[in-house]
């Protein structure tokens, strides 16, 4: 006799189950407050006189706010309003200065903190429901053009001597274009059927009025090429800086022949998002000359192969000879040194680690003097044109005796804060750009219009969902019910996944959610069909009742596999929006083979198990 039953343990693991689910989807339903963060422009700390002055101008104003909250790199402010928000923004950043203080909105949650030690946190949310910034920036493939143009006129140089052909000089023509000038035609001719040989991404033209010159200019397929390969390069460090930035669901995609459009969501801060994308920081490790009068420099009489940088308040002169790039790092990270000063721990595998513990083995006991590198881009009108200008910064950030030989792991100090320290080793880790970036344009999504975004996407599940449900509770009487737990049961285990896994929601992926209800309550359907139908054929209750559950089952799983592998597929894929849809419609369909199987069958149990029963509500 079929008695429909689980087991204690199988009911036990259930409810913990349904415990797990509540606690770390509760984070959904608390949301976010609408905050002011402060921090300072040049890394620094904020100090608490910084915090008073904030609260007395906040009061003067007659401006409420939740709470305040300091911490060495930051000031993060409270409000109960998007407007509050919006009005203690405006008035702090024109007090404070933004050349001294970022004054950045933007969200912080609202979790109680006895739910986030628990590592409950809300789900990520996207671009269009959170709010956050947009850049689009242009790649400067001139710059690249101008390097590959002067390597391949090295590499020609080098083609001639070799082959011992005369040349009189070569001459830059444009971007892309150069010529070689021979003393005669018949090395003229020389050159020509060698350089169109060894070079082929170039057109090659004999100039035949009275000179014996050669014309060179990049075709337009390798053209093509080295634009693509800069732009993918491109793309490709500014997503593991973004990944470095702990920014979930970012979409970094091209845009044109020569554009990039990058996509941050959550993130407020455009100041600091501008720093770390287009940030070409850098670390240069110099011996410091000790053998020449500093004073002697000081007065303009430098030795060559040195030049004069100034630390600590003194000058000091550093050999120009770099032994070491920051090329040669692959891992950094921010820490604190044995003082407490921020510092960051380097480990090097780029190459030249072989020279780098050469010469700190050499120079134990003398000066090293790291130099801090940015190159930055200031915009020019001449002649009524904009001319973008590249600015080289360098700043020594520490001199120390060397103490012994060093290897693949060392740690640099005297940074300024902890902020610069991160940066520094955000950037260092992530790469340096191929080419400087410009931004073109500039777009911040406030969390207001996140909001009503939030809003309607909401009231869709909500509306989908009593749908489904009405129909359910209608068709299916008491059986439509249980249907009814378990879909929101299917609910809550999705924000729940969405919030462990650190997934990031979407408006494509609230699409989802609701494609994913539709589904799960089709496994009920399949199940409440079966059981029916094994009713009609004259079995008894519980035998039809574990019929409806055993040969559904198989269907059920048929029909998920399917729409799961082309959810992966979409995943795989897709970009963006698509992938976001595709994120939760693979938890959802994981979720609903959970809640429409296994809880629907452990609440039938429990109702109907090992009971002798004449009759069930299972609908009309």
């Amino acid at each position: 006799m079929v008695i429909n039953k689980f087991p204690l343990w199988k009911n036990l693991v259930l409810i913990a189950l349904f415990i797990i689910g509540v606690i770390y989807a509760a984070p959904v339903f608390f949301g976010e407050d609408p905050a002011v963060q402060i921090v300072r422009s040049n890394g620094e700390l904020i100090k608490e006189a910084t915090v008073k002055e904030v609260t007395d101008l906040l009061a003067s104003q007659h401006i409420p706010y939740k709470s305040v909250t300091h911490t060495p790199e930051s000031v993060l402010i409270r409000f109960s309003s998007l407007d509050e928000q919006l009005t203690a923004q405006s008035i702090l950043k024109n007090t404070l200065g933004s050349e001294q203080y970022t004054v950045a909105i933007s969200l912080a949650s609202a979790t109680p903190q006895w739910l986030e030690k628990l590592g409950a946190f809300p789900m990520k949310l996207g671009l269009d429901l959170r709010g956050g910034v947009n850049f689009l920036l242009e790649v400067d493939v001139d710059s690249v053009l101008k390097r590959r143009l002067d390597g391949d006129m090295r590499l020609v140089v080098q083609e001639l001597r070799e082959n011992s052909i005369r040349y009189a000089g070569q001459v830059r023509n444009t971007a892309k274009s150069f010529t070689i000038k021979f003393r005669n035609k018949s090395a003229q001719d020389a050159g020509y059927e060698l350089l169109r040989r060894r070079l082929p991404d170039y057109a090659w033209a004999k100039v035949t009025d009275g000179q014996a010159d050669l014309y060179a200019v990049l075709t337009e397929p390798a053209l093509d090429k080295i634009r693509q390969n800069v732009i993918e390069q491109t793309m490709t460090t500014l997503r593991n800086r973004v990944n470095e930035l702990g920014v979930s669901e970012a979409v970094v995609q091209q845009q044109g022949v020569n554009r990039v459009s990058v996509d941050l969501p959550g993130i407020q801060d455009a100041a600091q998002a501008k720093q770390i994308l287009g940030g070409t920081a850098t670390l240069e490790f110099h011996l410091v000359d000790t053998r020449h009068d500093v004073m002697s420099a000081v007065r303009g009489n430098a030795p060559p192969g040195t030049k004069l940088y100034e630390y600590d308040g003194r000058p000091h002169l550093l050999k120009n000879e770099v032994i070491l790039k920051g090329e040669s790092i692959t891992g950094a990270t921010a820490t604190f040194d044995e003082h407490g000063q921020p510092a960051v721990n380097i480990r090097l595998g780029g190459g030249g680690e072989r020279r780098w513990n050469q010469e700190t083995r050499a120079n134990v006991g003398k000066p090293l003097a790291i130099i801090y590198i940015e190159t930055k881009t200031d915009e020019k009108l001449v002649h009524d044109q904009t001319e973008r200008v590249q600015r080289r910064i360098e700043n020594v950030i520490s001199i120390a005796n060397i103490k012994q030989a060093l290897g693949l792991d060392f740690q640099v100090s005297g940074l300024k804060s902890q902020r610069e320290a991160q940066n520094l080793a955000l950037m260092l880790r992530a790469g340096a750009l191929p080419t400087p970036l410009f931004i073109v344009a500039e777009r911040t999504v406030g969390p207001s219009l996140g909001k009503e975004n939030i809003k309607m996407g909401t009231l869709s599940v909500i509306v989908g969902t009593a749908s489904v449900m009405l129909f359910m509770l209608v068709y299916y009487g008491f059986f439509g019910l249980i249907a009814n737990i378990a879909l929101l049961l299917n609910l809550v285990f999705i924000l729940t996944l969405l919030s462990l896994l650190g997934a990031t929601l979407t408006l494509p992926g609230i699409a989802g959610i609701v494609l994913t209800m539709g589904m799960a309550i089709d496994a009920n359907v399949l199940i409440f069909e079966r059981i029916r139908e094994e009713l009609r054929n004259g079995l008894s209750i519980q035998a039809s009742i574990n019929a409806g559950y055993e040969k559904a089952f198989g269907t059920i799983v048929d029909s998920n596999v399917t729409t799961l592998i082309v959810a992966v597929i979409l995943f795989g894929i897709g970009s963006g929006a698509v992938k976001g849809f595709a994120v939760t419609l693979i938890i959802g369909l994981l979720a609903s083979m959970l809640t429409a199987i296994t809880y629907t069958r452990a609440i039938v149990n429990g109702l109907y198990g090992g009971r002798q029963l004449k009759r069930i509500s299972i609908g009309i």
